[in-house]
């Protein structure tokens, strides 16, 4: 056999058990990497290269030596699942960087973390003053996990008092013009409805990038050049009311926040003024 031909062969061999040990180990192999993870992907890398380009008679051993490896690294995949002790060996511990809004140097120290590097690490999860933060610690990937001080975090509905209905994922039914049924299945999407819905925008399936059904059952699509079905033109007065009705709710979300009795009649004051102008304007409104 030529050697042309034989390091082709070896390569592709190479290739496909390479494909194949990826998957048996898992999905955190191509993600977030622990310790012996990254060391399992270099010393697969070097001996895929060895089978694949070594010229040496004895070049199938590395076929062993890969199968060898494999066996441990399954192992330890295994026990680092069963056992809290070998996965904090393994993987490595958690370290808590800031507790109760303070900074713990010792804990930079240990890591081998400057300053700096935490200041960037902080920047990426858009937070740029330290002390806004009240809990922060390093995972064992690397990666650093922040919570802000309650009264920097984001308000949400459930602080406001508010419920919401639950959202449920958009389903994507169509994907590269066309259809995937899969996508749709125990519901009451189908295929006519998708080209119903779409005779209705003048598309058909295969100019259709792609397409998703959202929680209400309403269809968009994209098209490489435009999104559809575009929102719908609104009157001055549609405009109107709208705005009128945002300044409202800012109004009404002020005065639950406000922190005495003075700043919430003021809040209320100016809100009932607004009141006020709206049921004046609509009383007023011209007839269409």
């Amino acid at each position: 056999m030529p050697e042309w031909l034989e390091v082709v062969l070896r390569t592709l061999s190479a290739v496909t058990m390479l494909f194949v040990i990826t998957k048996i180990l898992g999905k955190r192999q191509i993600s977030e990497l622990s310790l012996f993870e990254y060391i399992t992907g270099i010393t697969l890398g070097n001996l895929v290269g060895y089978i694949s380009l070594d010229t040496d008679t004895k070049w199938y051993l590395g076929f062993l030596a890969v199968f060898v490896w494999v066996f441990v690294s399954a192992g330890a995949e295994y026990l680092t699942l069963k056992s809290k002790r070998f996965r904090d060996i393994v993987d490595g511990r958690s370290t808590i960087l800031i507790e109760n809004g303070t900074l713990i140097e010792k804990a930079l120290k240990k890591e081998r973390l400057t300053m700096d590097e935490f200041l960037e690490q902080l920047r990426k999860k858009d937070v740029f003053r330290v002390a806004d933060v009240e809990f922060a610690v390093m995972e064992q990937s690397g990666d650093i996990s922040v919570m802000l001080k309650k009264e920097y975090q984001p308000l949400t509905p459930d602080m406001l008092g508010y419920h919401i209905s639950s959202e449920k994922e958009p389903r994507t039914i169509i994907m590269d013009g066309h259809i995937l049924p899969e996508t749709f299945t125990n519901t009451e999407i189908n295929e006519d409805w998708i080209k119903k819905e779409l005779r209705k925008l003048n598309l058909t399936i295969s100019q259709v990038s792609i397409g998703q059904v959202d929680s209400k059952g309403e269809l968009t699509v994209q098209t490489g050049t435009e999104a559809l079905p575009k929102p719908a033109n609104t009157t001055p007065n549609a405009q109107i009311k709208d705005l009128i009705q945002r300044l409202m709710d800012d109004l009404r979300l002020r005065k639950d926040l406000a922190l005495d009795d003075k700043d919430r009649l003021k809040y209320q004051e100016a809100l009932d003024q607004l009141q006020t102008s709206m049921h004046a304007y609509q009383k007023n409104e011209p007839r269409n």
